[in-house]
């Protein structure tokens, strides 16, 4: 029998599954995130064999060392840019995640702020609520259509590639994208366009969605400049990972009337947000919630407890990050 700690109550799909191995399981009983120092004792106090722990842990060397015993750390997300891989390798620990289970619920998130900020969904429900709606008037809230229009898709994983199927399929829109590998198949099936730059995307797009890993090399890749390059009349989607923006510079082009709007679920430092940010009528706001479906938090949780089964049983996980 392993002794697993769970840095955070997750759903039970997972946890059944590693009970029902006879495995002992521990479930962190803080409402919310463990601080560093919370996580640090609590590993220490428990001779613990391996750990599902959150996108909002952060696990480093000195989190590694709590647990020297510990064989894998199982990511309850498909991101890993709160892991220091290199110090997971230099411990022999390993690393895995929760990749495509949650793909359509991610998606479909996506193009529901994309719709949502086009037809000014957000902004109309609070005109309504606040008694403001006197009867139909031809110049009220005035949105604009995504049908024939082009989408620009910056990253082409598994959530933009989806994204991308939506928008042609059932909107008929053009696709033109952008990701460090070009997909002549995908560009077929789709008759979308594949841009070598970023910059070239931006340029064309009506609306922009980005599906791209949080690293050095992706951190503010949206920045003043490169939102100055978009139609003044263009919407901006993240469902990725905060950093990836410039906060304080989308701000100014949200003021500006730089970019039409944006709508976001992940902020650059969340979960604070952007001063002004939440002020502004142009954008719609999630709270990092595009992967909250019943469905795709439960497939999380099994995903997860099969990668430590795996682990456990002197086996290669199926989701090993590399």
């Amino acid at each position: 029998m392993a002794k697993i700690f769970v840095t955070r109550l997750i759903p039970d799909a997972g946890l059944k599954l590693l009970r029902e191995a006879g495995h002992e399981v521990v479930v962190s009983e803080k409402d919310g995130v463990l601080t560093k120092a919370e996580l640090i004792s609590q590993l220490q106090a428990g001779n613990y064999d391996a750990v599902p722990c959150l996108l909002t842990d952060k696990i480093d060397a000195e989190v590694l060392a709590a647990v020297p015993q510990a064989k894998i750390f199982a990511n309850y997300a498909v991101g890993i840019d709160n892991v220091d891989l290199a110090a997971a390798k230099a411990k022999n620990v390993l690393i895995s995640n929760t990749p495509g289970v949650l793909t359509d619920a991610v998606a479909e998130h996506a193009f529901t702020l994309l719709l949502a900020v086009a037809k000014r969904v957000a902004e109309a429900d609070r005109y309504t609520r606040a008694g403001k709606y006197q009867g139909w008037a031809p110049l009220l809230l005035l949105g604009t259509e995504l049908a024939g229009k082009t989408l620009g898709v910056v990253g082409l994983g598994r959530i933009g590639s989806r994204l991308a199927h939506f928008a042609a399929r059932g909107f008929e829109m053009k696709v033109v994208y952008y990701d460090v590998a070009r997909n002549e198949e995908f560009e077929k099936n789709y008759n979308a366009k594949y841009e070598s730059e970023v910059e070239a995307v931006l340029k064309q797009a009506d609306y922009i969605s980005i599906h791209v890993p949080l690293l050095d090399s992706t951190r503010h890749l949206i920045n003043a400049d490169r939102l100055k390059l978009m139609k003044p009349t263009a919407v901006l989607v993240n469902t990725s990972r905060g950093p990836v923006i410039d906060e304080a510079a989308l701000v100014e082009a949200l003021k500006s009337g730089t970019i039409r709007g944006a709508g976001l679920d992940v902020y650059e430092h969340e979960p604070a947000l952007a001063p002004e940010l939440a002020t502004l009528d142009n954008v719609i706001l999630t709270p990092h919630t595009a992967s909250a479906t019943e469905e795709t938090r439960q497939a999380m949780s099994r995903l997860a407890a099969e990668n430590i089964l795996a682990a456990l049983g002197g086996q290669t996980p199926p989701n090993l990050v590399k």
